[in-house]
């Protein structure tokens, strides 16, 4: 699991906008209902993000992460990858979700990233000028994977997510995928993850820099996987970058 039961995201380095938070049933191109989360912001147009969660499927977290983007100023809405096989409704805690985790697909993930970029640039959504995905995790390597296919992205961003290697939901390697990539890219990630190590990294680095794709990876060291978490005070300083950063990517420049 990514994060604990209890972890939230941390705080905003811009908040108090006013928000439109709702939840709401999506349509994906095979008929599929999935659950999401969609929060916009005081004022449409701009940025929106499509926040994909870690393995816990549409946790508080990533509802609470959708409507503190909205509070920046960015449109966002958290989907629920696990409807195929969970069905479309919220889930307890006590949510198996190692079964679901394991059966999800590289292009489930994309048809339902299609319907869900499409809610954000719906006039009765957010009306986003931008659309990027933001993933989380195993996530994070499918948020990335999203750059190769034809959504219209300005961007993929991914939290500690795999670039390389096999993954048990299947999900292509993002270093192959790297010379189809049409957008960019920023990664974050912990210098302290043993799950990400440096050698995968700089492996992506060197795709997208062959492939002509813009990016940027940071990696924080010392930080773990799931730094990106309001309790973990230790790595405060790290979450607060990423905040910086994610903004910045999708075109609200923080100072500081």
């Amino acid at each position: 699991m990514c994060h604990p039961a209890d972890a939230r995201p941390p705080l905003p380095p811009i908040r108090g906008g006013a928000v439109d938070a709702r939840d709401l049933v999506l349509t994906s191109a095979d008929g599929t209902q999935f659950a999401a989360h969609l929060a916009c912001a005081a004022s449409p147009g701009g940025p929106g993000i499509v926040v994909l969660p870690d393995v816990r499927g549409l946790h508080p977290f990533y509802e609470d992460l959708a409507n503190r983007l909205a509070e920046a100023g960015v449109h966002a809405v958290a989907v629920d990858l696990f409807a195929r096989t969970a069905g479309p409704g919220h889930r307890g805690a006590d949510f198996d979700y190692g079964p679901h985790a394991a059966q999800v697909r590289h292009d489930t993930i994309s048809a339902d990233v299609r319907a869900a970029a499409d809610a954000l640039r719906a006039s009765e959504g957010s009306a986003a000028e931008r659309v990027y995905t933001m993933g989380f995790c195993y996530a994070g390597r499918a948020s990335f994977l999203q750059a190769s296919e034809g959504h219209g992205l300005d961007g993929v961003i991914g939290f500690y997510g795999p670039p390389t290697g096999l993954m048990r939901s299947g999900l292509p390697d993002a270093v192959e995928r790297a010379p189809q990539f049409a957008c960019p890219v920023l990664g974050l990630f912990g210098g302290a993850d043993p799950g990400i190590p440096a050698e995968s990294i700089a492996a992506f680095d060197a795709a997208l820099e062959a492939a002509g794709v813009e990016h940027r990876l940071v990696t924080y060291p010392g930080a773990p996987h799931s730094f990106f978490d309001r309790s973990a005070d230790a790595h405060a300083e790290a979450a607060a970058d990423a905040w910086r950063q994610v903004l910045d990517f999708v075109g609200i420049p923080v100072g500081g």
